[in-house]
């Protein structure tokens, strides 16, 4: 659908282009190092070098692996919504709450009104598009979630937390476009969470994406989508990328319901399980995918970040992934599909 628009920015993808949501393994070094870091005895400086040597390790992995659109590998983070609190004045951190399983994070305070001050992912960005001439994507915590998923103790309701924070996410995304980043994704892991509320997420997106120069993605992977489809192709983002391999509910079917008039990327590896799936299952779920959109408008990604897996576990799944999309785009001809800014 959006070829046109990538094609413009400069960006040439094959049929069925890979990539990941974001996040990967960290090497047992810098997790040691992060460890020592809140303890007080590895200095920023130090844990940076680590951080940095652990983007050019997956920018390696994945070009030996053939992806097509690359990340930094969210190296430098622990939790996607802190990691962005920590840096917007007005938010703080508190004590851990549970996310999901085992896996907990410190969930921000609004205390005042949320100002972003300096580019925040735009270093890291810079660093990783200079080790690869592949695109790598900018990544951000769209305001949604960074709202949802934080005590607010300053604003008078939701939506006025989610517009403020929205204003400022929107200068980071716009700081990305302008330091060169053409595919940039959102993510939005609570936009389904709360279906009443996808008018202020779509209201919130808009904000955010207003005048920005590049190829938008946003990401989800929670909640109730049958609940909030086909509204949720509103959002003003070219693609949409949703974690639905490893789900009970027939996502495909429900897509089908109506006309899916955006790009679509499918997830389809289960981050949570450290089974590697087979080339066979993993084609299986991008061929049913396009029964719901042209080739030329399906992207295919693994469910959601693969922080979670060892090394060698997202590695594999990652080669499963690329073999099968490989399978897949030698039998399945190209067909024209009419451009759409989303």
């Amino acid at each position: 659908m959006s070829r046109s628009l990538l094609q413009r920015l400069g960006i040439e993808l094959p049929l069925l282009p890979t990539t990941t949501v974001g996040s990967l393994p960290k090497p047992p070094e810098l997790l040691a190092a992060r460890a020592k870091y809140a303890r007080g005895s590895v200095s920023q400086r130090d844990l940076d070098a680590l951080s940095e040597e652990a983007i050019v390790f997956w920018l390696r992995r994945q070009e030996a692996l053939g992806l097509d659109v690359l990340v930094d590998g969210e190296t430098y983070r622990g939790d996607m919504v802190a990691y962005f609190a920590e840096q917007l004045d007005g938010m703080e951190l508190s004590g851990l709450v549970r996310s999901y399983g085992n896996r907990y994070y410190r969930k921000p305070v609004i205390r005042r009104e949320v100002r972003w001050e300096q580019p925040i992912t735009v270093g890291w960005w810079r660093f990783a598009q200079t080790h690869t001439t592949k695109p790598v994507k900018g990544m951000v915590t769209g305001p949604y979630t960074l709202m949802d998923w934080s005590f607010d103790e300053h604003y008078a309701t939701r939506r006025a937390a989610c517009l403020a924070l929205a204003h400022e996410i929107h200068k980071e995304v716009a700081a990305l476009a302008a330091a060169g980043a053409t595919i940039i994704q959102i993510d939005e892991p609570a936009l389904a969470v709360r279906p009443a509320e996808l008018a202020l997420a779509i209201e919130a997106a808009r904000i955010v994406t207003a005048g920005v120069d590049a190829y938008c993605v946003t990401h989800a992977c929670y909640g109730a989508f049958e609940a909030i489809y086909p509204g949720m192709l509103d959002l003003p983002t070219h693609n949409l990328d949703l974690a639905i391999s490893h789900s009970a509910i027939d996502w495909i079917g429900v897509l089908r319901r109506t006309s899916f008039t955006k790009d679509l990327s499918v997830g389809v590896l289960d981050v949570h399980t450290y089974q590697v799936e087979t080339v066979g299952i993993v084609e299986q779920r991008i061929r049913r995918a396009l029964e719901v959109v042209a080739p030329e408008a399906l992207w295919v990604t693994p469910d959601c970040g693969l922080k979670t897996r060892t090394v060698d576990e997202a590695t594999a799944k990652l080669r499963v992934m690329v073999d099968a999309t490989v399978h897949t785009r030698a039998g399945v001809p190209a067909r024209s599909h009419t451009d759409d800014a989303g």
